[in-house]
């Protein structure tokens, strides 16, 4: 579903959070989330609440006043409507703050990383730890971004399970949600100045008000769509690579357009905007391998499927392409998704399979067994791929 026309005003686009809905956010914010070190570095043990309101303060106490704090993504999705199909892995916390000069981003990061002492276990020697060190012992990957329309800076800290805590400094940001049923973000305020003040445990009589908005427009379309595991966005063309590989996942688990009209329209201006943002080979390998990698931690099965959905989209809807560009992608996820099978099904001669660019290389240059090439294709043309794999 693509929507035309203003988005709706604020007080559409924001709801109240009901009492199961407090019960399951306070649930996940008092989860103990383990943050694994490189190296000998030990692991941290740190609930979501803690490090905002420790992150907080320290910022706070560096001349940086902290709008507010958000919830968002998956983790929101799954406070709202816990049967959603999607489940959450990372933790996305999001600060709101003003990021005016270079000096601001730099006083973020070292703040985040002088908090992460507080979380080492008793016995460590804490004075002889850098900054650098924990940098490169317990963060994942930090992105900075300051333009005329996007100033925001990521820290993302690491979790061997893909469950990574995220925490996003925004001052500004211009495209806040892929999908509608993404696209939540619920404020903690009111529930952690609770947490400080207020000596009575929550109850169903007695909890803070908690209130969710709807990046997307309309909280409750929204809400719906999450329900009805609808798939809709405003201006698919608008997202940094189209959403195109957050779309097939959502297809993967079981989110569907309500039109095939609708549908085809999103498709095509998806892969679209991908090859426009990605138009190099090299470039879309290593964008897929990293979403394969941070996305399918715990549902590593699901990946095949995920690579043949991607797939049959890119050949259905791409019309920006030349022909060789298109077999040269189409062979590209082919061979990916051969891999993933043979790791799935641990078949060594296929494990081992290269990604070329070409399609047929990896053919001549791995050993392959006839039997295992002839089962790939028998599943493929089941499937309607009947060209997955080359001649050889």
């Amino acid at each position: 579903v693509m929507s035309s026309g203003d988005a709706p005003d604020h007080s559409r686009r924001v709801s109240v959070l009901c009492w199961d809905q407090v019960r399951r956010l306070d649930s996940i914010l008092g989860e103990s989330v383990p943050i694994h070190g490189r190296g000998n570095f030990p692991t941290l043990s740190v609930q979501p609440r803690q490090i905002v309101q420790v992150v907080r303060a320290r910022l706070e106490e560096r001349g940086v006043a902290v709008r507010d704090v958000k919830l968002n993504g998956s983790a929101a999705s799954h406070v709202l409507h816990q049967d959603n199909g999607l489940g959450y892995k990372d933790l996305d916390l999001i600060f709101g703050l003003s990021l005016t000069d270079d000096r601001t981003f730099r006083l973020v990061k070292d703040v985040v990383l002088d908090c992460l002492v507080d979380f080492l276990p008793d016995g460590v020697c804490r004075e002889r730890i850098t900054a650098l060190a924990l940098k490169e012992a317990y963060v994942q990957k930090m992105v900075k971004v300051c333009n005329e329309t996007d100033r925001w800076s990521l820290i993302s800290l690491s979790n061997n399970t893909g469950k990574n805590v995220e925490l996003k400094f925004v001052d500004t940001l211009r495209r806040q949600f892929e999908f509608s049923v993404d696209s939540f973000q619920i404020t903690l305020d009111s529930l952690l100045l609770f947490d400080r003040c207020s000596e009575t445990a929550m109850s169903e009589a007695f909890h803070p008000t908690v209130q969710g908005e709807s990046m997307y427009g309309d909280f409750h379309e929204a809400l719906g769509h999450l329900v009805s595991r609808t798939i809709a966005t405003r201006s698919p063309e608008e997202i940094r690579g189209g959403g195109l590989l957050k779309y097939c996942h959502l297809l993967v688990r079981g989110f569907r357009p309500s039109s095939e009209a609708q549908m085809k329209q999103m498709q095509r201006y998806m892969c679209s905007r991908f090859f426009i943002d990605f138009p190099d080979i090299g470039e879309q390998q290593r964008k897929l391998e990293a979403y394969l990698q941070n996305h399918f931690a715990g549902i590593e099965n699901k990946r095949y499927e995920y690579l043949l959905t991607l797939r049959r989209v890119v050949d259905e809807s791409t019309v920006c392409l030349m022909g060789h560009e298109r077999r040269q992608t189409l062979a590209l996820i082919s061979t990916l998704a051969l891999r993933v099978m043979a790791e799935q099904n641990a078949i060594p001669a296929l494990a081992n399979i290269t990604c070329y660019y070409q399609p047929a290389p990896y053919v001549r240059d791995v050993n392959f067994s006839n039997y295992y090439v002839a089962q790939v294709q028998s599943h493929l043309c089941s499937n309607s791929y009947q060209t997955w794999l080359p001649c050889s």
